[in-house]
């Protein structure tokens, strides 16, 4: 099965799961999981991501986390690095720790928090390893009820904010709420964005596959997006020229602009589009990945790239 493609941006969220390598635990003595704790801290500094839900189990954990400036996957990889090299050197072991890449779903927070939330909460209880999830001490559920103190990394405030506009009552609601969807035998909200791996509605999917996704899922050679047609093309010249025409000559988004038209729009190798402007393939693909970041947030550059579109593919 093909890998999913990472979409990452200011402002998102995800659940992020880790599982140990050939389901071996990651955790063997408490000295464990406040070190990993601290990892997500650490990583709180360095990168300011925030975790919402934290649940470590023997051989996985799970995490609902927001990504202020982006960078998951720096955010991650920092943690189950640093973590596993703190692990094998105290078990005195060595390999990896954690079994491929960490998994993550891109999640419409707003709407589907409230959901992914008790889910991660109630996973000791699923596996009965206790009967009540404030009974579990390596969660941060109590934070929910507020029995214990947040710590300078967490929040609750999202999630609580959908049951009261009280932190008292809304506390309250959360609690009844977990507790009833535990009896209630609901399924696993993440099962939804299996295919996709993003959680969210129709329109919020339509937009993020739009805006970040253009390749198509499965395609062995990634220098053909999704949207590229076998067409006359036009020179790679003659984009550059109409992008500097409406950006300016010395605008810094006339180039990007005109690499993510060509990347997007033709049958142009990443090797071809490398050599006209003289970077390299991954420079390609790091500029376009940024410049539809900026897209989704200004509407102004997004009107210039449809402009340039029109004149040479009439979309």
């Amino acid at each position: 099965m093909a890998r999913q493609l990472r979409i990452e941006y200011p402002g998102a969220f995800y659940h992020v799961t880790s599982r140990g390598n050939q389901k071996q635990p990651i955790f063997l003595a408490e000295e464990d999981r406040y070190y990993f704790l601290k990892c997500l801290g650490d990583a709180h500094g360095k990168f300011q991501s925030i975790i919402h839900v934290y649940c470590l189990m023997e051989n996985h954990y799970h995490l609902l986390i927001e990504t202020p400036h982006g960078q998951l996957s720096r955010i991650a990889h920092s943690i189950n690095t640093t973590f596993s090299v703190y692990f094998n050197k105290r078990h005195d072991r060595c390999g990896h720790l954690f079994q491929g890449r960490f998994k993550a779903i891109l999640v419409q927070a707003e709407e589907y928090a409230r959901e992914v939330g008790p889910y991660v909460h109630l996973n000791p209880v699923r596996a009965g390893i206790v009967d009540s999830p404030e009974e579990y001490a390596w969660s941060n559920y109590r934070e929910y009820l507020g029995t214990m103190s947040p710590r300078p990394w967490t929040s609750t405030s999202l999630i609580l904010s959908a049951f009261g506009a009280e932190p008292s009552i809304a506390m309250q609601r959360y609690s009844e709420y977990v507790t009833w969807r535990l009896k209630q035998k609901l399924p696993n909200p993440l099962e939804a964005a299996a295919a996709s791996g993003i959680l969210g509605r129709p329109e919020f999917i339509e937009q993020m596959e739009k805006t970040f996704l253009t390749e198509r899922r499965g395609e062995r050679n990634r220098d053909f997006p999704q949207l590229r047609k076998l067409r006359d093309r036009p020179k790679m010249a003659d984009i550059l020229a109409v992008a500097k025409e409406i950006f300016g000559q010395e605008n810094r988004y006339a180039r990007k602009v005109a690499i993510l038209i060509i990347h997007k729009n033709t049958n142009y190798s990443l090797r071809e589009i490398g050599d006209f402007f003289r970077i390299g393939i991954s420079a390609i693909t790091d500029i376009c990945r940024r410049t539809k970041k900026d897209l989704l947030f200004n509407e102004t550059l997004t009107q210039e790239v449809q402009e340039i579109e029109r004149r040479f593919f009439g979309q």
